[in-house]
């Protein structure tokens, strides 16, 4: 019997972490970077980030990866990617408003323009935790707050749609349904469920478009209820066709 340990998501998402703590081993912040030590953290704190591959404690992990005002965010991104990794897997990492908020961090790094060794596990890592994420029944991050991470690090939606559309394990189509029934709401008032750096209206669309074709079997299939179904329905309408409709939830907005 194949155990979640040796699965082939596992010993990929297993690799990609191993993958960015020998990629990042030896880095640190610049060693001009400052912060405010009275919104930040204290000088014992920055001088922490300037010495390579010293773990760092849970709250100076958050304070670091929720700083927006680095002088070199790549530096310091790169300094605590390894452990920001393993934490967001492990599900330690809890942002006050949203995942999307450490897709921001990661963004705010600019890795996508880094050395190509680099960029390439970073990118590695979010592919194996995205995919290992959908077919994990019991992820410490669900899967919805996943892909919000994903697409705010990325810019995109499209891929982390693509693994989700050639995902056909069974458990992926019951985190779909979790999904819609958490984004149902914001959705069919024509708002994005999370929020974004970037067009919101594009993301909005795409995501849109996407349940609206591959959903309904999906949902179906994982036995969701008859009214989730209905919700994805009024998706792909627009105007009084879909609040005149007589499965409209009644939602206010």
């Amino acid at each position: 019997m194949t155990t979640p340990a040796q699965t082939p998501a596992q010993r990929h998402l297993d690799a990609a972490l191993a993958d960015l703590a020998t990629t990042f081993r030896g880095m640190t912040a610049h060693p001009d970077e400052h912060n405010c030590s009275c919104h930040w953290g204290s000088a014992e704190d920055l001088a922490r980030l300037k010495v390579p591959d010293v773990e760092l404690d849970p709250d100076l992990l958050r304070r670091t990866w929720e700083a927006s005002d680095w002088d070199d965010p790549a530096s310091v991104l790169r300094r605590i990617l390894p452990q920001l990794a393993s934490a967001l897997v492990s599900g330690q990492v809890e942002p006050l408003f949203g995942m999307e908020e450490v897709g921001r961090s990661l963004a705010r790094g600019n890795w996508q323009q880094w050395p190509a060794e680099q960029a390439a596990a970073v990118r590695a890592f979010l592919h194996a935790w995205w995919a290992h994420s959908l077919i994990t029944p019991d992820a410490a991050v669900p899967a919805h707050e996943v892909l919000a991470l994903c697409a705010e690090a990325s810019a995109t939606l499209a891929p982390w749609l693509d693994i989700w559309e050639t995902s056909t394990d069974p458990v992926a189509d019951q985190h779909l349904a979790k999904a819609v029934a958490q984004w149902e709401y914001d959705l069919l008032g024509d708002l994005l469920p999370w929020d974004t750096r970037y067009d919101e209206e594009d993301l909005r669309i795409t995501l849109t478009a996407w349940l609206v074709r591959h959903a309904p079997a999906r949902l179906r299939a994982s036995g969701a209820p008859e009214q989730l179904l209905h919700r994805v329905r009024l998706l792909s309408l627009t105007g009084p066709a879909r609040w005149e409709d007589p499965h409209w939830p009644s939602h206010r907005y």
